[in-house]
């Protein structure tokens, strides 16, 4: 009984999921997206990446001790662009792709336009939900992320990151647009370079914030449904026809 009641329920999960993925291709197949159902990453001791540890000491006027001994570090390296998890690799920018894809399992989607559906919004903050998609011969990784910015009020953020440098990133602009029960929002910026760190775009509340009621007015049996769009910007267009 133990045994068919285990296997019963990871059935009906099974189920669930497909059905979730069913209603958002109903409700975007007019417009030709593809449908991306995205399982949360959760973490229960949230430890700060390194960047916004360098980011802490630097606004406290205190750097990290040189030592002699130490190698010095190459300024070309980037460390793991992946939120929520401790991973002390870092490498050059054109190896980010693989090591996620490799490493943290990251699912990479093509298209011009692509819905990202986020499961499980109820769990406790901090939690991530990860997609990179490749658009316009370039790659970028969406994130979102439940947290909480002050004590038992979690946020959900939601930012676009270009693998690769920030000149880079300002030739586009990405779109983000949430569109259920006849409400509609939107939000419309250059993505940021995986350089500059999610946790700093974060802080900064350069992205696509929602407070926990907004978030379930626009979510569905507890999942999110976010429509992403990548264009080249306006500006990069007019220099490229001068």
């Amino acid at each position: 009984m133990l045994f068919f009641t285990q296997c019963f329920g990871a059935v009906l999960d099974l189920i669930h999921l497909r059905f979730q993925h069913y209603k958002a291709k109903r409700v975007f197949s007019a417009a030709g997206q593809l449908v991306c159902v995205v399982n949360p990453t959760h973490s229960l001791k949230y430890a700060p990446t390194r960047c916004a540890a360098v980011q802490t000491s630097a606004e406290q006027g205190v750097l990290p001790p040189c030592h002699h001994h130490e190698a010095v570090h190459d300024p070309q390296l980037v460390p793991c662009t992946c939120p929520l998890f401790s991973c002390p690799w870092e490498g050059h920018l054109e190896v980010v792709v693989s090591h996620l894809r490799q490493t943290h399992r990251i699912n990479i989607l093509q298209g011009a336009e692509i819905v990202f559906l986020a499961t499980e919004m109820h769990l406790p903050a901090p939690t991530d939900w990860i997609i990179m998609h490749s658009c316009l011969g370039h790659q970028f990784l969406l994130v979102l992320r439940k947290q909480e910015k002050y004590e038992g009020h979690p946020q959900f953020f939601a930012t676009m990151m270009l693998i690769g440098t920030p000149t880079q990133a300002d030739n586009f602009t990405y779109r983000l647009e949430l569109n259920r029960n006849q409400r509609r929002l939107k939000w419309e910026a250059t993505p940021r370079s995986v350089l500059e760190c999610v946790d700093s775009v974060i802080s900064d509340g350069d992205c696509l914030v929602l407070n926990t009621s907004l978030a379930q007015l626009f979510s569905d049996n507890g999942s999110l449904a976010i429509g992403i769009a990548i264009t080249t910007s306006k500006v990069h267009n007019a220099e490229a026809e001068m």
